[in-house]
């Protein structure tokens, strides 16, 4: 009866029950599992618990797992709680998804009780992680080099999720098993050395151990302190960040510059960590490549920008930066008369073309002045393409149009936006930036072709 009154202590400590709920139990046979199911039942009647329990086949152990059906479904007829099934395809979805087996049967294993809870109107389902099970994770998860957050463990509570024997030693647990004359059954692959916990159990634990006897409880108060200051940092991340979108789609988002600049290291990280999270394009950013991101943040020029994977690209703007994963936009092609315009709407621009009477002033690069006689046909405004080279003005001698962007420093996701003005298959114009000297008109000529680009106005 001291378990369970450990138990009992858990469930109130994390308001994990409060009475009168339907819980639905993970039972595998093993002796955390039982050893769950048995501690509530003893409490369901002076808690109001209504108790039902599902058992997961994996479909991984087909010689174990008719054994372990037909002990735990004993077991709940003896206690006359309702028993179930469920069978998950784990190597068809571990194969679909890339994943190894372990991770797949973690998966499905969640999505199989959860969909049994939602049927039963369930508001919990119980699982039988113990205290040596939080001490593993926090090892693996070293081991792994996981941050604060993998480093807080396993929660006592996520979601619909509780785990009531959290805070109980397997050894208790076994204990308390022999003394109540419980019996359960030994999962065998709990005995190999495939998968890290289970190294861990056999070779590294006992070594601890000797080292620190208490060392279970010790890594579990960690985990615990960890936990509840991930809690409080996430907390004002949830604030921080509400002010900082300036937009968000679900393959971007744009945050305010300022305030990252001068945010401490822990709490920009965490920032963006939840932006990522919260933006289904950009789950390809990893920790190294969030890295990247702070130290763009904090010591990148407006305009500097991160190539990442899948696509995904971030851009620190002159007030924002934005994390995005959208293609980037390829200009159309369009027929371009002289006395005529044509609105580039993928690059917000418009470009207008006319016979002016005499050589206008040009300020700046986005006007250019040409022979007409020397242009023929219509002109076609198009995105750049391989090959493409022209005779850059000021220059005076042929350049490829891919070096000429290497070269003045146009971003990669920027240059099939630009807009290149041909006439056949030589380019006039790379619009904005630089003209081509062999249809440069002299500033003084008569009646030349002028070509203009001015932003499209919303």
């Amino acid at each position: 009866m001291e378990l369970t009154k450990r138990v009992l202590s858990t469930i109130k400590k994390h308001s994990m029950l409060t009475g009168g709920e339907t819980v639905v139990v993970g039972l595998s046979g093993g002796p955390d599992s039982v050893c769950l199911i048995t501690v509530l039942h003893t409490l369901a009647s002076r808690m109001e618990l209504n108790l039902s329990a599902v058992y997961v086949e994996h479909g991984l152990r087909p010689d174990e797992t008719p054994d372990e059906i037909e002990f735990s479904g004993d077991l709940c007829r003896r206690m006359d709680i309702p028993f179930s099934v469920k069978h998950v395809d784990v190597r068809t979805y571990a194969k679909e998804k890339g994943l190894n087996a372990q991770d797949a049967a973690r998966t499905l294993r969640y999505k199989a009780l959860e969909e049994t809870a939602a049927v039963a109107g369930a508001h919990a389902v119980a699982l039988g992680h113990n205290l040596d099970d939080q001490a593993e994770t926090f090892l693996m998860h070293i081991l792994r080099g996981s941050g604060p957050r993998g480093l807080s463990g396993i929660p006592p509570v996520r979601g619909i999720i509780i785990r009531p024997l959290i805070d109980i030693e397997r050894t208790d647990i076994e204990e308390h098993l022999d003394s109540e004359g419980i019996s359960y059954m030994i999962d065998s692959s709990n005995l190999k050395h495939d998968y890290l916990r289970n190294r861990l159990r056999a070779t590294i634990m006992p070594v601890l151990r000797d080292i620190n006897p208490g060392i279970i409880e010790t890594l579990s108060r960690t985990t615990e302190i960890l936990r509840d200051e991930d809690r409080y940092l996430e907390a004002a991340v949830t604030k921080t960040l509400m002010k900082l979108i300036t937009r968000k789609t679900d393959a971007y988002i744009e945050l305010f510059l300022v305030p990252l600049e001068g945010m401490d290291r822990v709490l920009l990280r965490r920032v963006l960590r939840r932006a990522i999270d919260a933006t289904e394009g950009l789950r390809a950013i990893t920790f190294r490549h969030i890295e990247d991101i702070m130290h763009l943040i904090k010591t990148g020029s407006a305009g500097a920008r991160l190539y990442l994977p899948r696509n995904v690209r971030v851009v620190k703007k002159y007030s924002t930066v934005l994390l995005t994963s959208e293609p980037p936009q390829k200009l159309g092609t369009y027929a371009l008369e002289p006395g005529g315009e044509v609105v580039l709407q993928e690059a917000g621009l418009v470009l207008k073309a006319y016979i002016a009477e005499a050589a206008p002033a040009i300020t700046g690069k986005d006007i250019a002045l040409f022979d007409a006689g020397k242009v023929k046909g219509p002109l076609t405004v198009r995105a750049r393409r391989d090959g493409d080279y022209f005779y850059p003005e000021g220059f005076g001698k042929r350049k490829k149009l891919q070096d000429y962007f290497v070269d003045e420093k146009v971003p990669r996701d920027e240059r099939d936006a630009v807009p290149i003005v041909t006439s056949g298959e030589d380019v006039v114009w790379v619009a904005g930036m630089r003209a081509d000297n062999r249809f440069a008109a002299d500033p003084s000529a008569e009646r030349p072709l002028v070509l203009e680009l001015k932003k499209l106005r919303d």
